[in-house]
């Protein structure tokens, strides 16, 4: 399972909370998929140069659990399926 955008955390070693936006995002140039791309929050998106990329293994708490609707379910069910 992945967590829903608008999840907030903190990872491993981290000290600012950052909230997900995206799960199962490609970084390019590097062509690597992470499970998640998060923005600081409560700052929010940046820009490109302030993206944290990040793997399930690498969250140490969660702050706050996102909304979960019935499109979240579905979408769940299209991530366990890709």
């Amino acid at each position: 399972m992945y967590y829903p955008i608008g999840t907030v955390v903190l990872l491993q070693g981290g000290t600012h909370p950052i909230m997900i936006y995206g799960r199962r995002q490609t970084q390019m140039p590097a062509n690597r998929e992470w499970d998640y791309v998060a923005c600081l929050y409560p700052e929010g998106n940046l820009g490109e140069d302030y993206n944290i990329f990040f793997n399930q293994e690498e969250i140490a708490q969660v702050l706050y659990f996102g909304w979960v609707s019935e499109y979240e379910q579905q979408m769940q069910q299209m991530l366990q399926q890709a």
